[in-house]
């Protein structure tokens, strides 16, 4: 995040009700919905005509001047800017892939680790992969989308909610999910697309199965991605800095939120807005040493923060 610009993290997901999740930390809410803060915080932050790049992950950054950064995102935009904040949460969420040797080959041709549009699966025959609440709830949804939709799973328990678990028995029952148990996927064959699936099944040779879409939930994996190569003191996966301004050990780089970590660090997004507070005083010093910055109590009617 520089200069007015945010850069969002290709490749990462969230759970698709995430913005349904009751938030408890926030001074003046008792609980407020994850996705009304957002909305709320998008509206706070109007009047200085923030400007956003989504879709994309901060790749490289470099110095490029004596109070200047540029940065390069995995898409080749470039944003330079006097000061970079890095508020990453845990990291860029990457896909725990299932151990298939040639499974790179498909990525983007047949294999997808995450679901952005289901529309893109409409009368498709596709196969899901894994035990937990999202490879569930998916081909629920797929039923009524996918031309055929095939659950696999290396277990005949499931790890999700119960509701789902059901719901998943009993479509496939009427014979709208295919339901694989005490199996797994264990090779993909196809030319310039995926093709067929090898299904491993317990007490049966391995057999092939024609798809368009193989789409393995496995979960996700927090790292810090190309951030850790950008010469910061890292410490248990997260940038160490200093409490007097959450500022890094490179001058006019800062990180906020859970990418930091200090002694008595709490993990609450009421920690992330004081972090921030003071993050971005330090920032604009950084920035214009010789303006003061003049704040008072913001209930006072038209303060002025400059002198």
């Amino acid at each position: 995040m520089s200069s007015g610009r945010f850069s969002g993290s290709a490749g990462r997901s969230v759970d698709r009700n995430l913005s349904q999740k009751p938030i408890y930390d926030i001074p003046g809410y008792p609980s407020i919905l994850a996705g009304e803060l957002t909305e709320n915080l998008l509206k706070q932050i109007e009047p200085f005509k923030p400007g956003f790049t989504l879709g994309e992950r901060a790749e490289k950054l470099e110095k490029v001047g004596d109070k200047l950064f540029k940065l390069t995102t995995s898409k080749g935009t470039v944003i330079t800017a006097p000061v970079v904040a890095i508020a990453g949460g845990l990291g860029c969420f990457e896909p725990r892939k299932p151990p298939i040797d040639n499974i790179e080959q498909f990525e983007d041709k047949g294999v997808d680790y995450i679901i952005k549009d289901p529309e893109k699966f409409r009368n498709k025959r596709v196969i899901v992969a894994g035990g937990g609440d999202s490879a569930l709830d998916w081909s629920i949804i797929l039923a009524d989308i996918a031309s055929e939709v095939t659950l696999v799973h290396r277990r005949t328990s499931f790890r999700g909610a119960l509701d789902s678990v059901e719901k998943v028995s009993e479509l496939a029952k009427t014979g709208k999910i295919n339901l694989i148990t005490n199996a797994q996927i264990v090779g993909l064959t196809g030319n310039n697309q995926l093709a067929e699936v090898i299904i491993e099944e317990e007490g049966k040779e391995n057999y092939n199965l024609g798809i368009d879409h193989f789409i393995p939930l496995f979960g996700l994996a927090p790292k810090l991605g190309p951030i850790g190569e950008w010469n910061l003191d890292i410490q248990d996966n997260a940038i160490v800095v200093n409490t007097l301004d959450y500022s890094t050990n490179i001058p006019g780089i800062y990180a906020i939120g859970d990418i930091n970590t200090y002694p008595g660090k709490l993990k609450l997004i009421l920690c992330g807005f004081h972090e921030g507070t003071l993050m971005v005083q330090s920032a604009f010093k950084y920035i214009y040493p010789d303006q003061k910055l003049s704040f008072k109590y913001t209930t006072v009617a038209g303060v002025n923060g400059f002198e």
